[in-house]
């Protein structure tokens, strides 16, 4: 990655997210070198939960076909419909 709009810190955190989103075989040991360098073991570990968390999340959401915002809103229409008296 050439921008100058990143540090090297976050240019080697988005490699390793294209790796656990796109391909883990960009996972290779140069990449594992420049993680330790950068970042605490459970830095790492948190990187690549979130970013498969986030991502599995849009994928979950893509399969119930909805659009942004729409579970949010459901959601608080059925917390709001417990409150109201029966």
């Amino acid at each position: 990655m050439q921008s100058d709009r990143f540090t090297q810190r976050e240019k080697i955190a988005l490699r390793y997210t294209d790796a656990v989103l796109w391909n883990p075989d960009l996972a290779d040991d140069a990449l594992w070198a420049d993680l330790h360098a950068e970042f605490t073991e459970p830095e790492i570990v948190e990187l690549g939960y979130w970013a498969g968390f986030t991502s599995g999340g849009q994928r979950w959401l893509h399969t119930l076909h909805t659009r942004q915002g729409e579970l949010a809103a459901y959601m608080d229409e059925r917390e709001s419909a417990k409150k109201e008296p029966a």
